[in-house]
């Protein structure tokens, strides 16, 4: 991959360290007393009919300015934090062909310095994948010309480091990834960090009794694994507990998927990845919070060997499972995670899954499905909007209990008679793996979120903001942010 370095000046922008320059400016004409230190770069953007319009991007020849490549980026009308990084976003990802960017703020954006750091290294991020011809790279080092502390710095390299880091991991074919590949990938991302790992292989699975995981996983010749980290610093006062659904392939098992739904099913492991980068990212920036992972690896293939409609598995807790549909696995997997997770008492459990399809019918390809009791949804909901995420809480409405019931086992993973309200029905069955605050049976359960990404973690259509076609890492600054407001004074 390639990322940005960051680094800030208050030197007058744009230096002359840099190839090439870009400017982030509010809407045109309306603002164009904002463009008062660049005398004749207004009358040059108005000749080529440049507006500042929001996502707008262009280069222009601005000799009053600096004698470097020039561009400007729009951030729109009365523009906030998420307009200007969206805006720096635009410009480091479009400004293609220089190693090192200078990047600066038109008057009246300067106290959104931190969106712009953290958009010009979300923008920056470029997956070269397998291409025999790289074609144009993007920059390597982004100066921001704005009045900044290290700490805001540091904070945008390490989030942007982690969504990057789950760009690359959905990214890796899975060809190339399987569960035991995936394991080792996440252990050596936090080789660096103040992590521990343990990772259970399919003899450590079955004898401690992951029988979600190794049921998905048996018709597959690459056996699964389960990824548990842990970065416990001296001094934390609350245990966030990430259980992420980790299919390094998803055929759908012998509920086989139609050839199109097939492709990129790579990508079901998004929430596993997520989970990872949100830790590293928590680990890196040294919060003074308790966070442990459980990462839930296996591939859903077909074989003889293959789960069938009907089978009847026993999750990590003794509950028995019918299955009704192969293809329903990814709370298969989690369920396993969550016992795990829960046998811990963290303070809050976090799951993150590409979990169902009718979540993306529900809320569209942007929004994620936030699920779970309403005080802590609540809680994350207000960490999503701080970092401007979209997510929107989805209902997991009561009377919807008793189709969960199997006439054979505990509980069936999939309603074949009523395929409505389906998000709500696998966060309805999640909700029954999540433990109780303490060992009375009559206990709470513990606070717990579940995030529904099969929409806003992959990207399909046309790029914007710092956003391009191809997995967007998205839910990793949200956890960031909910961390940082479990210890405020971090």
């Amino acid at each position: 991959m390639t990322l940005p370095v960051l680094s800030h000046t208050t030197d007058q922008f744009p230096g002359s360290a840099a190839d090439a320059a870009v400017l982030v400016v509010s809407a045109l004409p309306e603002s164009a007393a904002s463009l008062a230190d660049h005398p004749g770069l207004a009358d040059a953007l108005a000749g080529i009919g440049f507006t500042g319009a929001a996502g707008s991007f262009t280069r222009v020849y601005a000799p009053d300015v600096t004698a470097l490549p020039f561009a400007v980026a729009g951030a729109g009308a009365d523009p906030d934090a998420a307009a200007v990084r969206a805006a720096a976003g635009v410009a480091l990802r479009s400004l293609t062909g220089f190693d090192h960017v200078a990047l600066g703020l038109a008057d009246g954006l300067e106290s959104f310095a931190e969106a712009a750091a953290e958009g010009a290294i979300l923008g920056g991020h470029r997956f070269d994948g397998y291409r025999t011809e790289k074609g144009k790279t993007r920059a390597t080092a982004v100066t921001l010309h704005a009045s900044l502390d290290d700490a805001a710095v540091a904070r945008a390299q390490a989030v942007g480091d982690a969504v990057a880091l789950v760009k690359d991991l959905v990214n890796v074919p899975a060809e190339w990834q399987s569960p035991a590949q995936l394991a080792q990938s996440a252990a050596d991302s936090v080789a660096d960090l103040d992590v521990t790992v343990e990772i259970l292989d399919e003899t450590a699975l079955a004898e401690q009794g992951f029988g979600g995981i190794l049921g998905v996983g048996q018709g597959s010749d690459r056996p699964p694994r389960l990824v548990r980290l842990d970065y416990s610093p001296a001094g934390a006062t609350r245990h966030i507990a990430l259980v992420g659904k980790g299919i390094t392939f998803d055929t759908g098992g012998l509920s086989l998927k139609p050839a199109a739904s097939m492709v990129g099913m790579k990508f079901d492991m998004a929430g596993a990845a997520t989970s990872l980068a949100a830790l590293r990212a928590i680990a890196t920036l040294g919060l003074p919070v308790h966070v442990s992972a459980w990462l839930c690896i296996t591939d859903n293939m077909p074989s003889g060997r293959a789960l069938r409609p009907g089978d009847v598995i026993r999750i990590l807790d003794g509950t028995t499972v019918e299955v009704q549909n192969t293809d329903a696995e990814g709370r298969l997997v989690l369920a396993d995670g969550l016992v795990a997770a829960s046998r811990e008492q963290p303070d809050v459990i976090i799951d993150v899954a590409t979990l169902t399809g009718a979540i993306v019918a529900a809320l569209g390809h942007r929004h994620t499905g936030v699920f779970g009791d309403d005080d802590t949804v609540a809680e994350f909901l207000a960490a999503a909007e701080r970092v401007d995420e979209p997510a929107w809480h989805m209902p997991l409405p009561e009377y919807m209990e008793e189709s969960l019931e199997s006439p054979i086992a505990d509980l069936q993973n999939a309603n074949m008679g009523d395929r409505m309200g389906g998000a709500s029905f696998a966060g309805l069955f999640l909700r029954r793996f999540v433990g109780r605050t303490t060992d009375a049976d009559d206990a709470p359960r513990i606070p717990w979120v579940h995030l529904d990404i099969a929409g806003s973690g992959e990207h399909a259509g046309a790029p914007y903001g710092f956003t391009e076609k191809g997995p967007t890492g998205a839910m990793v600054r949200s956890i960031v942010a909910f961390a940082e407001a479990s210890h405020p004074e971090a």
